[in-house]
């Protein structure tokens, strides 16, 4: 059964890349696991009350990061924030105004006290350029994004921040590339005193590119961990991107940092597709980390625009943010990180040679493991065909892990040697399960709900 653990949350540390590469730590070193939600208007639509109620939830979920926007996508610098405040002068980034950004500090440092740490974009991309969509207006080039980066860098160099750039844009040509890298500049020298080693940060492009943060910036000193954008379709075959980032040299840490979102029009066209659920969310967050993804990013459609019925709606939201705030995917990500957190975590590689018949898409099978464990994920609930033997011990105990309900039930004990078939609860869409294999002599207990 699960159980609660009701702790008090402890404030958010300072994290960096772990030793091997392929993950975040804390600042003593033990690991972190990034569930993040997207409260991409945070900042600038709610008020602090407001605030207090989104942040207290999610820490209660067990979720560790909130990515946010200080120039927010809707209408971010003339629309004020509830406190009648624009973030800049005149449009200039090199002018910001202080009373904005104290209700940015206030936010940021309950985060902190509840134990969350922000993903802190300073921009929305379309202030850099609009493409086909986004309102502006465009005031970034190399030399204001540089002074603006250093500034929102120095002001919050001793919070835990993750820094996340790109705004949900995709570099046109080597100008824009140019932009995106001096405002990182200005934040490695205001938030590390010029050392990158300081300050942790990624890109964040539109799912239109193709690739992530890697097709432009995997060389460059001040990208720590790729990310990429799998967008709102179902059909997203998120594990071949982030296999695609695993491979690359030097190592970085890689994760999907916008996969789909829980009730958002599908492929944004509601009419035909309907509207995604907690099946879709689930199916993107585990096949995203048994393929190798260091830790994974929650949306909810209501809740990234902090939508209730004041307010202009982007692309139909069926909830009010407060609404949504306890919609049943949100929820199952506590079982997420449970169930990661429950082994250990920085040993972990993908490995698909576990299964025999891997499938693809809505029925995909995916595999991970440790030295002494695995988890192997059926979409579907297809059986799974495993080849024992490529974890640690004579003998393996099994188990199912119910993603919906965050239980797990023990199968039995079998030799670890040879082929073995295990069929699941139940099959058909939206019965996914996790499969887990333990060595038998190491006497884990079984996964509990998590919190921060």
């Amino acid at each position: 059964m699960v159980s609660v653990l009701l702790t008090l949350p402890a404030p958010a540390q300072h994290l960096r890349v772990s030793d091997n590469q392929r993950f975040l730590v804390k600042a003593d070193g033990t690991p972190f696991f990034y569930l993040a939600d997207t409260a991409w208007e945070l900042f600038h639509r709610l008020n602090r009350e407001e605030a207090n109620l989104y942040l207290e939830n999610r820490a209660a979920k067990g979720f560790t990061v909130i990515q946010a926007v200080v120039l927010a996508e809707l209408d971010g610098l003339h629309t004020p924030n509830p406190y009648g405040d624009v973030p800049l002068f005149q449009d200039d980034p090199t002018q910001p105004n202080e009373a904005y950004f104290r209700h940015v500090d206030y936010i940021v440092n309950r985060a902190s006290e509840v134990g969350l740490t922000i993903g802190m974009l300073p921009t929305w991309g379309d202030k850099l350029y609009r493409d086909s969509w986004g309102v502006g207006p465009e005031i970034f080039d190399i030399a204001n994004a540089r002074v603006y980066g250093e500034y929102v860098g120095r002001r919050y160099k001793d919070k835990p921040i993750i820094w996340i750039l790109g705004g949900d844009r995709t570099p046109r040509n080597e100008q824009d590339v140019a932009v995106w890298r001096s405002m990182a500049a200005g934040i490695v020298a205001g938030a590390g005193d010029g050392n990158p080693d300081k300050v942790l940060m990624t890109f964040h492009p539109q799912p239109k590119s193709g690739g992530g943060s890697s097709t432009w910036f995997h060389q460059d000193g001040w990208l720590d961990f790729n990310m990429f954008q799998t967008g709102h379709c179902r059909n997203a075959d998120v594990y071949e991107k982030i296999s695609h980032d695993y491979t690359l040299t030097p190592v970085k840490p890689t994760m999907d940092g916008e996969p789909i979102y829980e009730a958002h029009p599908v492929c944004f066209n509601a009419r035909e597709n309907g509207y995604s659920d907690a099946a879709d969310v689930r199916r993107a967050a585990y096949q995203d980390l048994f393929a190798g993804a260091f830790g994974h990013t929650y949306g909810c459609h209501s809740v990234w625009q902090m939508y209730d019925q004041n307010r202009e709606g982007i692309n139909g939201p069926v909830h009010t943010w407060q609404g949504a705030l306890d919609l049943p995917g949100a929820s199952q990500m506590t079982y997420v990180r449970a169930l990661m957190e429950s082994r250990p975590m920085l040993e972990r590689v993908p490995d698909q040679r576990l299964v025999e018949d891997a499938y693809a898409g809505l029925e995909r099978i995916q595999a991970t493991r440790g030295r002494s464990y695995a988890f192997i994920y059926t979409t579907q609930g297809k059986s799974i065909r495993v080849r024992m033997g490529l974890i640690s011990g004579k003998t393996v105990r099994a188990a199912w892990y119910d993603p919906r309900t965050g239980e797990a039930s023990v199968v039995g004990e079998f030799s670890n040697s040879g082929r073995r078939t295990f069929i699941p609860p139940s099959n058909g869409p939206g019965n996914d399960w996790v499969l887990l294999l333990d060595d038998a002599g190491k006497g884990y207990k079984l996964p509990e709900k998590s919190g921060n």
